[in-house]
C-alpha cells in the first residue's frame, strides 16, 4: 500500500512510527522554534482568497503606514537570537519594501545573528542583489494541485514561483516551499507537492493549518484534522528522509506538536512569541517538545536569557525594551 493510501484508509500511526524512525536517524533529536518575522501587513495583490491581508487591503488607505518600523525588526532579531531562536525568514506582501530595503533589512540581520536569513517576500526575478546574507529563498505555494492553486492564489503562478526557485538555486541559495493544509486539498494532492521538491531541489517544506481569517473566503472553514496533518507530514518524511520540514500551529492546536514531532517535524513555527513567552502556552510548547522524545533548541520561559544580550543600536533599544516589557507583564500575570 502506497503512502497516500496509508493516508486516506487512517493507518496514520503505522506512518508516524516510520517516520520517527526515519527522523531520528538522519536528522537527531533536535527540534528548533522558528519565528518568521513579517516586515508589512500591506500586500499590493491582496487576493490570496485565505490570507489576512486580502482581508485588509481595501482598508488601509497609506499602505507605507502598514510598513513596520525598521529598528522593530532589528530588535525581533536580536531577542530570538538571545532566546536561541531561528528566524524561519522574512515575510512581507507584495508592494511592501523594495528590493534594496530588504536587501538591508537582511544585511542587517544577519549581522545580529550570525546566520543568513531566508526569504518569503513574493515572486522576485531581482535575486542578484543578494549575497551572504541570504540561506535561500521561499516560494509560498500554499497549495500544489495547479487547479485548485490558480483559484485560491490568482496572482501567484506556480510557474512564476518554480521559474524563481530554480533561479536561486542556479544562484547558489537554497529552496523552500511553504504548503497550507485546509484550503481544499486531498491526499492525491500529495503527488503535486513531491513532483516539485524532486523536480526542483526542495530543500526546505514548511506546512501550516489553515488558520480561518475573518472576512475572507474561509473564515467558517473548520482547520484539518490533527491526525490528516500528521498524516501528511509523515508520508513526506518517509518519501523524503533529508528533507527539512517546519510545522506551523496556534495556540489553540498546541497538542498537535507531539504528534507532528514524531510524523517529522525539524522545527516548529507560527507562535505569537511575545504574547506567549513565559506563560502556560510557552511552557505547554516545551513540555510537548519533551515528551516527544526530543530535545529543544532555545527556550520559551528562560526570562535570564530574554534579557541578556547586546544591544546592536542605540535606536533599536527602546524596541528591545518594548518586546522584553511585554514579556514580563505575561510573567507577572502568571503570578
Amino acid at each position: 500500500m502506497n503512502l497516500i493510501d496509508k493516508i486516506k484508509n487512517h493507518q496514520t500511526l503505522e506512518l508516524l512510527q516510520e517516520s520517527n524512525e526515519i527522523t531520528l536517524k538522519n536528522h537527531g533529536s533536535f527540534i528548533t522554534l522558528e519565528r518568521a518575522i513579517f516586515l508589512s501587513w500591506w500586500c499590493d495583490r491582496g487576493d490570496c482568497t485565505f490570507c489576512y491581508m486580502s482581508s485588509q487591503k481595501s482598508r488601509i488607505k497609506e499602505p507605507e503606514k502598514a510598513k513596520r518600523h525598521v529598528n522593530s525588526i532589528l530588535a525581533e532579531a536580536e531577542l530570538t537570537r538571545r532566546l536561541g531562536w531561528n528566524i524561519e525568514f522574512l515575510s512581507g506582501g507584495y508592494g511592501s519594501f523594495t528590493t534594496p530595503e530588504i536587501q538591508s533589512i537582511a544585511e542587517n540581520i544577519y549581522r545580529i545573528t550570525k546566520k543568513p536569513v531566508w526569504l518569503n517576500v513574493g515572486i522576485t526575478s531581482e535575486l542578484e542583489a543578494y549575497g551572504k546574507e541570504i540561506a535561500g529563498v521561499t516560494g509560498a505555494v500554499e497549495v500544489a494541485n495547479p487547479e485548485l492553486h490558480d483559484k485560491i492564489c490568482p496572482s501567484k503562478s506556480l510557474d512564476d514561483i518554480e521559474g524563481m526557485l530554480e533561479l536561486a538555486g542556479d544562484m547558489g541559495f537554497k529552496k523552500s516551499v511553504t504548503i497550507i493544509l485546509g484550503l481544499g486539498e486531498t491526499p492525491e494532492d500529495l503527488e503535486y507537492l513531491w513532483q516539485m521538491i524532486e523536480d526542483i531541489g526542495i530543500h526546505r517544506v514548511t506546512f501550516y493549518s489553515l488558520n480561518p481569517h475573518k472576512d475572507t473566503a474561509y473564515e467558517n472553514s473548520p482547520q484539518p484534522a490533527s491526525l490528516y496533518y500528521t498524516g501528511v507530514v509523515a508520508a513526506t518524511r518517509i518519501r523524503f528522509p533529508e528533507l527539512e520540514i517546519i510545522t506551523g500551529t496556534w495556540t489553540d492546536n498546541l497538542a498537535n506538536i507531539g504528534p507532528l514531532i514524531l510524523a517529522g517535524a525539524n522545527g516548529l513555527t507560527k507562535f505569537p512569541l511575545f504574547k506567549m513567552f513565559g506563560t502556560g502556552y510557552g511552557k505547554r510548547v516545551e513540555e510537548e517538545v519533551r515528551w516527544a522524545g526530543r530535545t529543544l533548541e532555545g527556550t520559551f520561559t528562560d526570562f535570564d536569557m530574554l534579557t541578556t544580550g547586546r544591544i546592536p543600536d542605540p535606536k533599536v533599544e527602546p524596541f528591545i525594551k518594548r518586546y522584553i516589557d511585554m514579556c514580563l507583564n505575561n510573567k507577572s500575570e502568571q503570578k
